[in-house]
């Protein structure tokens, strides 16, 4: 079987883990290729919710193989914290494998990334303080850590003197803050190496040979189309490749596995942190969105900026990924106004744009044009084919699809996992 992979096609936060949930029984693995725990999947079962935020999606159903990437930088201590969580509530996560070649988060980068984002000021990021970005420059400067290291303590040690010979001088003499040890880091890292070990694997050998076994494999991306380092609002993104492309050397699964580019649109836009957003809603409506949708962040707890749907991010995301079908989420959300806006094109200092503008510039100062649908009041979230919903909400879901360049495949009109209305198999047809 082909490869599949699911991305977000909006800033993050659309469902992509409701989305993977929903194809976890007709998958056999799901892998986690990029990103860190600098981003939650929200899945609701039977009525219980599940945050996750280093694991995949995957690991909540009992017939998948859940995998983290080569691409994945690893938090252990929030790994280790998450799967207690999960076992604890009698979820099996024994299935779990682990990427040798993907990147531990040291305690320095944790403290770097808090106090860099602090001595920006305002012109923060909007990092989540977690060492996601410091991790990725180590990894690109070639002074990071892999998880293959900590069962090599002469090669752990020396790699994080060599980190700290640096990173120390910067920490002292331009933050004012204390020098960490290297036997602190050092002990921190092994303690973790006896429970990491019976997880680690070749995992692009695993995947390879899972496709060549007839098995499904679906990659997952954290964060989304437009937080991509190469692809999206730079600089206000995160440090790796969130879009399709990124899959591929997040997994170790070359490109021509793969036949299916799925990304999740939820039915109006948020945004977590700094950076352009065109759509974005600074009134009562803005609130009502907020309040209705639950905005607020999976693993910062931020309300998230919210504004209409925006289908010129949607075309983008269907051309930068090769997307095939598309998620709608949150429609149910909606469900209430007289007209729901859509997004069509920006103006731009009086030039309409109709696709993104190549000028960072010019997409900061992009003004919306709106074209206004009907909307409906009737309740939605029974509803399970696509003739069940009202009409209105069928003409808005149809004009998305018209608009972004790619079928709807499914819709999400509520948060329970069996709340979707099927159009199109997400697995080919």
């Amino acid at each position: 079987m082909p490869a599949i992979v699911l991305v977000g096609a909006q800033w993050g936060d659309e469902g992509k883990g409701k989305a993977t949930d929903l194809m976890g029984s007709d998958v056999d693995y799901v892998v986690k290729f990029n990103g860190g725990n600098n981003a939650g999947h929200t899945i609701v079962i039977d009525g219980e919710k599940y945050a996750l935020h280093l694991l995949p999606s995957g690991i909540l159903t009992p017939t998948c193989t859940p995998v983290i990437g080569n691409g994945v930088v690893i938090d252990l201590a929030v790994l280790f914290e998450e799967i207690d969580g999960l076992e604890a509530r009698g979820v099996d996560t024994s299935r779990l494998l682990v990427s040798a070649n993907a990147h531990i988060i040291a305690p320095y980068n944790r403290v770097l990334d808090k106090v860099t984002e602090r001595f920006l000021g305002s012109r923060k990021i909007g990092t989540t303080g977690r060492g996601i970005g410091p991790t990725y420059a180590d990894k690109m400067s070639r002074t990071g850590i892999r998880v293959q290291d900590l069962f090599d303590e002469k090669i752990l040690r020396q790699k994080v003197e060599a980190a700290l010979e640096f990173k120390n001088q910067v920490l002292a003499k331009i933050y004012n803050r204390r020098a960490i040890e290297v036997d602190e880091v050092v002990e921190e890292l092994l303690g973790y190496a006896a429970r990491l070990r019976p997880m680690v694997a070749d995992t692009s050998l695993v995947l390879e040979q899972a496709l060549n076994e007839g098995r499904t494999v679906l990659m997952e991306a954290g964060q989304a189309t437009l937080l991509d380092v190469d692809h999206g609002t730079y600089p206000f993104v995160t440090s790796s490749n969130a879009t399709s492309g990124g899959a591929c050397t997040g997994s170790g699964i070359p490109p021509t596995r793969i036949d299916r580019v799925i990304a999740i649109l939820k039915a109006y836009s948020t945004r977590v942190g700094e950076g352009p957003f065109p759509t974005e809603l600074h009134d009562d409506m803005g609130e009502f969105l907020r309040k209705t949708g639950a905005e607020y962040g999976t693993t910062t707890g931020r309300p998230r900026r919210c504004g209409w749907v925006d289908t010129v991010v949607g075309r983008y995301a269907t051309r930068i990924n090769g997307v095939t079908d598309f998620v709608i989420t949150k429609l149910d959300v909606l469900t209430g106004l007289d007209k729901v806006p859509v997004c069509v094109a920006y103006d731009v200092d009086g030039v309409r744009h109709d696709e993104m503008p190549v000028n960072q510039t010019d997409f900061h100062h992009a003004v919306p044009v709106y074209e206004e649908l009907d909307g409906w009041w009737e309740d939605i979230s029974s509803c399970r084919t696509f003739e069940e919903l009202p009409v209105n909400a069928q003409r808005y879901v149809l004009r998305v699809e018209e608009l972004v360049g790619a079928r709807v495949s499914a819709i999400g009109v509520g948060p329970g996992r069996d709340q979707i209305v099927s159009r199109h198999s997400l697995l080919g047809d």
